[in-house]
């Protein structure tokens, strides 16, 4: 008899969850709180990312936080504040963030990162979506200053090592690549390896599958508590209503933090805040890139050219502040010489929360507390990027298959 499987989150994780289970047999409902066309799903630069080998949690990046601590326009922003689970993540973030610690990381987001590019290429070439915005041009870094180049040459060899491909350019070669576009930088890594997407473009074709396959999606519905009986949950309840499943994925980004508490589990996690800028004039740009100094991303889309980045911890919430959109222009106007990004562009900024763990590799796995349950979230800014490995992972954890890949370092009751 087929299994139910009701999934907690409607982004890309809790989306391609869905997709395989359905590919698996499987009853699948999704339940997101949202009207599921805005947050980090939709409003992230829509990398495919093996050459983001370095996580979140490396050497300097508490100092740095530190020093930015009272500049709201900065890249990496915290707002200064008393939250106690806020406190723990930070002291979690600090023990996790060594030499030792980073350099074990890097072949386990490497790998993950390599298999969910090859699943976002199947689910293309299986035609289940019809056509949608997938390119592999690979990911430039651009950088104005040698101390940037340095530190970005020191990644590429480690990357080289691992086997991805790799190459400097120098601002000769930058012309000849980026041909229609004045760019003020002095040369560029290029990761071959790399693809991009439209989000959006994904999001909306993904719900149309799975709809018309009879995975039924409910939307603007909050799980406010759950019900459960030895160490199994049996239902979740939500303001309207019940759902009871064989089997439940807890799928909700940023959120899951909170979820996770009702539940009884401990989910060290945060909402890292990230802006995004669309640009509908032509721009003359063809490939993605990250500017390194300015800290952000460029992304050429279906239909304009995004411009987006910053890393703010300040809560869940959704306001915008205005100077961290400010700055992500001032930010892409210094690397594109021609580039002016409109009053109306910039009012129109949205922004995302990206659930950030405090070791920078995500939570993918089951709990000793439920033996019916697998938490899918904590991906930072390689969200999109692990969206189909980590759907894949969770039909495989529920249908007791064999694993793709060992797990152990995404387990979600991991010590910090």
């Amino acid at each position: 008899m087929a299994k139910k499987v009701i999934i907690i989150g409607g982004g890309i994780v809790g989306l391609c969850s869905a997709y395989y289970l359905f590919k698996e047999g499987c009853q699948v409902v999704v339940i997101d709180k949202s009207s599921m066309d805005s947050g980090a799903s939709y409003v992230n630069a829509g990398y495919l990312t093996p050459s983001h080998i370095i996580p979140m949690a490396a050497p300097g990046m508490i100092s740095t936080g530190l020093r930015y601590m009272f500049d709201t326009s900065s890249p990496f922003y915290i707002k200064p504040r008393f939250d106690i689970d806020f406190l723990k993540w930070a002291w979690y973030f600090k023990k996790s963030a060594t030499k030792t610690k980073v350099e074990k990381a890097i072949p386990i987001i490497k790998e993950v990162n390599v298999l969910s590019r090859e699943l976002f290429m199947d689910i293309k070439e299986s035609g289940d979506l019809g056509p949608f915005h997938l390119e592999r041009k690979g990911l430039l870094m651009l950088y104005q200053t040698n101390k940037e180049r340095d530190y970005e040459l020191e990644v590429a060899e480690k990357a080289k090592f691992l086997g991805l491909e790799v190459r400097e350019l120098d601002k000769m070669g930058l012309s000849r690549l980026e041909p229609n576009v004045n760019i003020n930088a002095k040369g560029a890594i290029h990761y071959e390896s790399d693809g991009h997407s439209t989000p959006s473009d994904f999001m909306k074709r993904m719900k149309e599958f799975l709809i018309n396959k009879g995975v039924e999606i409910t939307q603007n519905e909050e799980v406010l508590s759950a019900k459960f009986k030895n160490n199994s949950l049996t239902e979740l309840v939500t303001k309207t209503t019940s759902y009871a499943a064989d089997e439940f994925v807890l799928a909700a980004g940023s959120w899951s933090a909170n979820l996770s508490k009702k539940l009884g589990i401990k989910l060290p996690l945060q909402a890292g805040k990230g802006y995004r800028i669309n640009v509908e004039e032509a721009t003359g740009i063809s490939m993605p890139a990250i500017l390194m100094e300015a800290k952000m991303a460029v992304t050429p889309m279906l239909g304009y050219t995004r411009f987006a980045g910053t890393m703010e911890f300040s809560g869940i919430n959704d306001n915008i502040r205005k100077n961290r959109v400010e700055a992500i222009a001032k930010g892409a106007e210094r690397f594109y010489g021609a580039l002016k990004i409109s009053r109306e562009a910039k009012d129109h900024a949205k922004c995302g929360l990206r659930p950030v763990t405090p070791d920078g590799l995500p939570y993918i796995g089951r709990t000793a507390a439920y033996n019916n349950l697998v938490i899918a979230t904590g991906h930072a800014m390689m969200g999109w990027s692990l969206g189909p490995v980590t759907g894949k992972l969770t039909s495989q954890l529920i249908m007791n298959r064999p694993l793709t890949m060992n797990i152990n370092a995404f387990a979600p009751e991991r010590r910090f």
